[in-house]
């Protein structure tokens, strides 16, 4: 199951792990770019550039808000089947192109769509799904694919760049069909989450759907505990009447969840990774490298390696400890890449200054470590836990939102900013890092080894985020009290 819904990740990384290629790509600059007066070669403005790289998140940003309330109507497993079905169709827009660039942007935009509620659906069927000891390593597998596919389309790219006509940016782009094709294929065969179920009124589905992703019988003590705990919330749920949307700032404790939901996913992209992933072969030829593209595949490499070990400190060291600390460790990396960068490195003619440019590519490389074993996996498992089924897809659809808003302002504006401030532009990412390790010291609750249901009462009841590790829920809790006091 893990495998094939983490396809979702996959898609995105794929296109993440193209696209710095693909717009330094001779053919692609002919066709799209425009040339310099002074050279005969072709060029993109940061105008173009930005809206190419950007327009993506913009689509990303619509898919996440609209998916959300298809999935809650037709469920989870054939809302992501739309989706892919969605993507592929952007991916047929960007080959077709052949002069006009904003072909291909508008392409992207469409395919964003797709990722977008891609990135909201995939997790979320993980959370509802997944047993309650694995389930932040699962959830965090969707990062693990994304990494993945960062690599594979970073090897993809190397391997076609060199061709001299179109077929250098079409083949990558084409290898994009097969993704969203076996997730969108695949997840026909699975049944959807126990939760979604349950709420649906199918309780016999749901039980069937545990036993089977659990691994144990029907009658076994975990299902029955589990379709218990369903029950309470939902009955006490039901106390205080009917839900409309905007209670996902009203109810329970769930404007103080909403923004934080916000606040992780938009941090996640304030830490700067995309800065190397999506305009990594710009930056690394400026430090004077004859072949940014195999600077490119290490990144890509140290990314998809240090998830795996991503994928075992969530569950040994829990959710709070690993982001605060990799965010302090990514502060670390950024202020001493940025210091080399704009004190040491000769930007002028970087090749003078050979040791200062493998000074950045190695805290580049250490940057990409910390982000891959903390921030890049684990808040995607955060933001699935944190919010109780009734607003759990509106809630991630909007946490998302977050995310991809982020993504679009630093794809759009970062070719702008590096030209006016260069490498100092690490200096606001590190400022950004250091904020994020406050943000969850402060108002991140410890959810290891939890039920769904036990880190919403944890919320609703203020545990102080500092002492959650330690908390331990009330015996025989009546939550309908709970739901009535606050």
């Amino acid at each position: 199951m893990a495998f094939l819904v983490s396809m979702g990740g996959f898609v995105f990384g794929y296109d993440t792990g193209t696209i710095s290629g693909i717009l330094n790509m001779d053919d692609f600059l002919r066709r799209f770019g425009q040339p310099d007066p002074h050279t005969s070669k072709y060029y993109f403005t940061n105008v173009r550039k930005g809206l190419i790289v950007g327009l993506l998140s913009i689509g990303c940003l619509v898919g996440a808000l609209v998916a959300a309330p298809i999935a809650d109507r037709i469920g989870r497993k054939f809302t992501i089947t739309f989706w892919s079905l969605i993507y592929c169709v952007s991916l047929i827009v960007q080959i077709s192109a052949t002069e006009k660039w904003y072909q291909v942007a508008i392409g992207r935009l469409v395919g964003g769509s797709g990722i977008g509620a891609l990135s909201v659906l995939v997790p979320m069927y993980m959370s509802e799904t997944s047993p309650r000891q694995i389930r932040g390593a699962l959830v965090c597998a969707f990062q693990l694919f994304i990494t993945f596919g960062i690599l594979i389309g970073n090897l993809v790219v190397f391997g076609t760049h060199k061709k001299q006509n179109a077929n250098c940016w079409r083949i990558p782009i084409g290898i994009g069909f097969v993704w969203p094709a076996l997730l969108g294929g695949g997840i026909v065969f699975l049944p959807d989450s126990p939760r979604f179920a349950y709420r649906a009124g199918k309780t016999e589905i749901a039980r069937k759907t545990m036993s089977r992703f659990y691994g144990v019988p029907e009658n076994h003590e975990i299902i029955h505990l589990e379709i218990e705990e369903m029950r309470e919330k939902l009955e006490a749920e039901t106390v205080v009447g009917e839900h409309p949307w905007y209670e996902i700032f009203t109810g329970p404790r769930m404007a103080y969840r909403t923004l934080l939901g916000v606040a992780l996913q938009a941090l996640q992209q304030l830490t700067g990774a995309n800065f190397f992933f999506y305009y990594g072969n710009t930056v690394f030829q400026a430090t004077g490298l004859s072949d940014s593209y195999e600077t490119q595949i290490i990144l890509g490499v140290v990314n998809f390696a240090m998830t795996f070990v991503g994928l075992w400190v969530v569950e040994t060291f829990g959710r709070r400890k690993c982001l605060i600390y990799g965010a302090l460790w990514m502060f670390v990396c950024f202020m001493i890449f940025a210091s080399v960068g704009h004190y040491s490195l000769d930007q002028n003619n970087p090749t003078m200054t050979p040791k200062a440019g493998a000074a950045m590519i190695c805290f580049a490389c250490f940057f990409i470590c910390g982000f891959a074993t903390t921030w890049g996996c684990i808040v995607w498992g955060v933001v699935g836990e944190l919010y109780p089924s009734r607003y759990r897809a509106l809630c991630m659809g909007l946490a998302t939102c977050g995310n991809w808003i982020f993504v679009f302002l630093i794809g759009f504006f970062t070719p702008f900013i590096t030209e006016a401030i260069e490498y100092r532009y690490g200096y606001i990412f590190a400022a950004c890092c250091f904020a994020a390790a406050f943000v969850v010291y402060f108002f991140v609750c410890e959810s290891k080894g939890r039920s769904l249901e036990e880190i919403d009462t944890m919320y609703i009841m203020r545990v102080r985020p500092w002492q959650s590790e330690n908390w331990t829920p009330p015996v025989n809790e009546d939550l309908k009290k709970i739901y009535k006091f606050y």
